[in-house]
């Protein structure tokens, strides 16, 4: 199997965290995302435990919220000690309602509004990542206004390309992200940040895509930060504390895809940062990381009922299924790999080759193309493995269909984490 919490039980039915996915699509209904908590807990753990031991300090993981935002995965990340970042009011607003302690959030955002900066601050928020001046200027102003001194991070664009999907790379010269240190913007805001009286500037920020299988493009970017650091030190008397490195490290979402050993990555990115410091004259910073991804995917399984096996004669089969780019519109936008197969005969051997299609009006509506799959039946139970990051918190209403639950599976039980969406619901802001 593709990650040690998926197997095949004696009935012959995909299981995850060892339940029965075809017992949980019978209680549930479907489509069904689920989630496997103990696969989140184990993955927190890993990178806590990781970069306390190789970076030390107080350096640690953030949960990069927009990989998954409901309430119960902020309860998740607080028990097990993570701090989270947050790209939205709407993620800031649920990370509250859930109990999470806000002084160890940090707030993203490269067109915060004034009212998002607002609630951030009467919220408590522990940290903002200032991705712009007319933010700064903003956040000096209001934290005056409620005499508080604001803790900052500035995110600035180092400039590498880390060879992953053009639409998830982010630390690139011309992101829309952040300011360049390349054309000399991040040097002004350095300056403006340190002349602005409310803030306190703990250091800087980046982020240089996602989906990323080897260390060495985090090594560069720790470069060109710390390298950065050193120049404001020199320039203004100002050495970074906190250097955040971001999120980005990949999952196997198919079997081609590399076993990624996290911890072993970051130990030779710490063991890259501890030289450079060292050549650079600088004090250990306390280092940052945004796992996301890395933390709910392989802990995430979508399941759908199968409508329809169609075969166009001399050119390919379609199996559509209850669901589509409404739960799952990563294919859509991206073309992103994925692993599928019948839940209810995961035992047999793949014989049949398709396209996994979905229910909307929308020729574009594929969740995978060119598929081995056993011959699927009417009734079939189609699993997608894999589905943690991006599938619930990117999920829509197109087609006006309501969105599936969310189960939560941990210590052999399984219970709602969010509930099934209704038609009532679709009409509920309805005038």
């Amino acid at each position: 199997m593709l990650h040690n919490n998926l197997g095949i039980n004696e009935k012959g039915h995909l299981t995850l965290a060892d339940i029965d996915t075809v017992e949980l699509a019978e209680k549930y209904g479907t489509p069904l995302y689920l989630l496997d908590v103990d696969r989140v807990r184990a993955n927190c753990r890993t990178y806590i435990e990781a970069m306390r031991k190789y970076f030390g300090g107080t350096s640690g993981p953030l949960l990069a919220s927009k990989a998954l935002s409901f309430k119960g995965i902020y309860r998740i990340a607080a028990e097990e000690g993570m701090r989270t970042d947050l790209v939205s009011p709407g993620e800031l607003y649920t990370a509250a309602a859930a109990g999470f302690p806000l002084e160890r959030a940090y707030f993203h955002g490269n067109n915060k509004t004034d009212a998002d900066i607002e609630l951030a601050i009467d919220s408590g928020v522990g940290y903002f990542i200032v991705d712009n001046l007319e933010e700064l200027a903003k956040i000096n102003g209001y934290a005056a206004e409620k005499k508080v001194r604001q803790r900052i991070l500035l995110r600035l664009t180092p400039g590498i390309d880390p060879h992953t999907q053009e639409k998830i790379s982010t630390g690139k010269v011309d992101s829309k992200f952040g300011s360049a240190i390349e054309t000399g913007q991040a040097a002004e805001i350095v300056k403006a940040a340190l002349d602005s009286e409310n803030v306190i500037l703990c250091g800087y920020h980046c982020h240089i895509g996602s989906q990323i299988f080897e260390c060495t493009p985090f090594c560069d970017a720790a470069d060109i930060m710390l390298a950065f650091s050193a120049q404001m030190r020199d320039r203004f008397g100002f050495e970074a504390e906190t250097v955040n490195l971001g999120g980005g490290f990949g999952v196997r979402y198919v079997q081609g895809h590399p076993v990624i050993d996290y911890a072993e990555n970051i130990r030779l990115i710490a063991e890259h940062i501890r030289a450079r410091c060292a050549e650079f004259s600088l004090k250990m910073p306390e280092i940052l990381m945004e796992p996301g991804r890395s933390i709910v995917a392989d802990a995430g399984v979508t399941l759908y009922e199968v409508g329809s096996v169609k075969t166009i004669t001399g050119y390919k089969s379609y199996v559509s299924v209850d669901g589509g780019m409404p739960d799952n519109p990563r294919y859509a936008l991206y073309q992103s790999e994925y692993s599928a197969l019948i839940a209810n005969k995961a035992n047999e051997a793949p014989n049949f080759v398709a396209t996994i299609a979905g229910r909307c009006c929308e020729s574009g509506d594929l969740i995978q193309e060119d598929v081995s799959l056993v011959r699927p039946e009417r009734g079939d139970l189609l699993a997608v493995l894999v589905t943690g990051a991006y599938n619930y918190s990117m999920a829509s209403n197109y087609n006006r269909l309501p969105r599936p639950p969310l189960v939560l599976l941990e210590k052999g039980e399984d219970r709602l984490g969010v509930r099934r969406e209704t038609f009532e619901d679709l009409i509920a802001l309805d005038l």
